[in-house]
């Protein structure tokens, strides 16, 4: 399984950025998707989970501007930002977690966010 998520970059204080993560290994069906975010000294976050019954959670410092989604025929799940803030700094990761005899979790590579005035 591998997970590679790419589309960070250097945004402007109220503007958009689309983050994408491709999903190789064939669970991306079975899974549930969501992307994390961290923020130079402090924890790991989670920012929105897709899950593979179909339902949506949000963090609250973005619910509104942010928007997760998944595209079964490519294997990707999307996370669009939008009216982006400075706090949406921090490097972004991808997980996928399912479940057979026990729970797997995967991580992609981590793509950077900077958000600036």
């Amino acid at each position: 399984v591998q997970l590679q998520a790419s589309g960070g970059g250097l945004v402007q204080t109220g503007g958009s950025l689309r983050l994408s993560c491709l999903v190789s290994g064939g669970i991306f069906v079975i899974a549930d998707m969501a992307w994390y975010r961290q923020a130079p000294g402090k924890q790991r976050e989670l920012v929105a989970r897709y899950s593979s019954g179909g339902r949506t959670d949000y963090a609250d410092s973005v619910k509104g501007r942010f928007t997760v989604s998944r595209d079964y025929a490519k294997k990707t799940v999307y996370l669009q930002g939008n009216s982006l803030k400075l706090e949406d700094t921090g490097v972004y990761y991808c997980n996928a977690r399912y479940r057979d005899t026990m729970t797997r979790n995967y991580w992609g590579q981590g793509t950077q966010v900077t958000v600036s005035s």
